[in-house]
């Protein structure tokens, strides 16, 4: 093993890769998670949700058997993506914030930027349709509960010996 395998720059993109990967999964997992609660107590059905993720990207698959499985596995890479994409943007517009008290705002503040964008700009032209499956509200707390999961787990994440990560 190289010297450069090991190196200090090496370790840090691994673990800004490792916190988004964790962050992401943290969030995608609380929006499947809020989706279930609310269409359980609405009387609605949640894989409505998950179909509509899959005809938001495959609309050709959006009546197949498994639309519901597909629409969950999206769901999970462009949250992990999603994930990914914060755990590098911060700290590299905003280095000074990266490890504060200030991260975790910026975090749930930047997820509300992503559910302004999709639900205002992005859906209405990709799948309509989408938009409406769940109220706005519900939508937004989703996507809030998405910030606050991966806001923690950057907070946990950064919070560890470095010699673990």
């Amino acid at each position: 093993m190289s010297a450069n395998a090991s190196s200090p720059a090496r370790r840090r993109r691994i673990s800004t890769l490792t916190a988004g990967t964790l962050a992401g999964l943290a969030g995608g997992v609380m929006e499947i998670v809020w989706i279930m609660l609310y269409a359980s107590l609405s009387g609605n059905d949640a894989a409505i949700v998950a179909r509509g993720v899959t005809a938001s990207v495959f609309p050709d698959l959006a009546t197949a058997p498994a639309s519901v499985a597909l629409g969950l596995l999206i769901h999970m890479v462009l949250a992990v993506g999603l994930g990914i994409v914060i755990a590098i943007a911060i700290p590299a517009v905003l280095p000074r914030v990266a490890g504060t008290i200030v991260e975790p705002i910026l975090v749930v503040a930047c997820l509300g930027g992503v559910w302004t964008m999709n639900f205002f700009v992005l859906l209405p032209i990709i799948n309509n349709d989408f938009v409406t499956i769940v109220p706005f509200p519900v939508s937004f707390t989703s996507k809030m509960l998405f910030g606050f999961a991966a806001a923690l787990t950057f907070w946990v994440f950064r919070r560890r010996p470095v010699t673990d990560r």
